[in-house]
């Protein structure tokens, strides 16, 4: 008997035992069994063509066909179907042919059964991928829809809130003035200024709020002028130097190469940036500790480095620090404050930072050994400015006219 006539032979107990065994339903197994039908008809002239092309408008059919529910359940069913459509025609050779009959027919259909299956796993698979895939560009979209949303919501309320604030601010300042007038009385100034206080606080507040949203929409703008490394360091330390004696920090800035060169940029952005990264290392640097800043010349570049004795940081949460509201720790049970040990805040300095360097064409990083509240390992803070000496804008090169680049020389500050 030739293979074809075997084939034949086998075909109605096949189809019956497969739908029955692979279909639930009396209307299922009826679709199911067309869907037999035509595999076996191409699986037909499959062996009479040696050629296994003729399966694969079937094998695509079913490799693209998994339901949603397969889909989510990890399941792998037309995989699952082919592994059994492969026994069962075996059982079915075996019980129906005759010894050499069934040999050589699964002989010759057993390649083109493995084609089969591997031709069906390939597809399920590009199936379950794109079906990831796409859920994953759902997922990433939703993300995306979330972080606008942030942004809008830090956008508008920081605007709503600055109308009231400035309204409260000025009503506080007149009643300061009117109290200093009457002769004053210390109660009442004593409270006025906690107010004064608390509002300047919450103006510095709805200020990072607007650079965020700023930042995450691209739409920081920089005014872009001649600066000096050295006069920015000067400022800072003038700022810094109340804070520095209560905590009794030390706070060395070292002359490196290239702080003294003039460079174009955002001097009032770059300022607030130091700040920020300096202010970040003393509020993580317990009383008493040192904060140095250094630096030194690279290929198109100026480095900034900010150092400190403090509590570090973890390798985790290096990352994090970079992230809007990514203030480490639990800030409800420490003091709240910018330059108190290990105080609150909304977690925006850090972020802010990042978004100025990087709208500057530069870049910033930490490196730390990670966090210890008793070894104190430190943590270092490297910021990378570009060494950009000409202005990209032409009304600005001609208000400027020529720097000369060793003019500061002269005019830098004592540190």
């Amino acid at each position: 008997m030739t293979i074809q006539e075997s084939l034949q032979q086998i075909r109605p107990i096949w189809v019956e035992r497969i739908a029955h065994e692979l279909a639930s339903g009396e209307g299922v197994r009826v679709g199911f069994m067309e869907q037999l039908d035509r595999f076996y008809d191409m699986l037909e002239q499959t062996v009479a063509t040696g050629n296994t092309a003729w399966l694969d408008p079937i094998l695509y059919d079913w490799g693209h066909s998994p339901t949603e529910t397969n889909l989510d359940g990890g399941d792998y069913y037309v995989s699952f179907v082919m592994n059994r459509i492969i026994a069962i025609t075996i059982d079915v050779a075996r019980e129906t042919l005759s010894k050499e009959d069934a040999l050589e027919m699964i002989a010759a259909i057993t390649p083109i059964f493995t084609h089969s299956l591997s031709v069906v796993v390939r597809y399920e698979m590009e199936t379950r991928v794109a079906r990831i895939s796409n859920e994953l560009n759902k997922a990433q979209e939703k993300l995306q829809q979330l972080d606008q949303s942030k942004s809008n919501f830090l956008s508008v309320t920081a605007h709503e809130l600055k109308t009231p604030l400035t309204l409260i601010e000025g009503y506080t300042t007149m009643m300061v003035d009117i109290v200093e007038q009457s002769g004053g009385q210390s109660e009442i100034d004593s409270l006025l200024k906690g107010v004064n206080t608390g509002i300047q606080r919450m103006r510095r507040i709805i200020e990072d709020m607007l650079d965020v949203s700023l930042i995450d929409n691209n739409l920081l703008k920089l005014n872009f002028q001649p600066l000096w490394i050295t006069h920015l360091l000067g400022l800072l330390q003038n700022e810094l130097k109340k804070v520095i004696a209560q905590r009794k920090l030390n706070l060395i800035i070292s002359e490196f190469e290239g702080w003294s060169m003039m460079l174009y940029g955002d001097s009032e952005r770059i300022y607030q940036a130091l700040l920020n990264v300096v202010t970040n290392a003393v509020k993580y640097t317990p009383d008493g500790g040192m904060i140095t800043i250094d630096g030194r010349m690279l290929p198109g570049f100026v480095e900034i480095t900010v150092s400190d004795t403090g509590i570090g940081i973890s390798p985790k949460d290096q990352a994090t620090i970079f992230e809007k509201f990514g203030q480490l720790g639990r800030t409800n049970l420490h003091s709240s404050g910018k330059t108190k040990f290990k105080g609150g805040g909304p977690g925006l300095g850090l972020p802010i930072t990042k978004g100025i360097i990087e709208a500057h064409g530069g870049t910033i990083w930490v490196e730390s050994e990670g966090y210890d509240e008793v070894k104190l390992p430190g943590s270092t803070f490297h910021i990378l400015l570009p060494t950009r000496t000409e202005a990209s804008d032409p009304r600005v090169a001609k208000l400027f006219g020529e720097v000369d680049q060793n003019k500061s020389d002269t005019q830098q500050s004592t540190i």
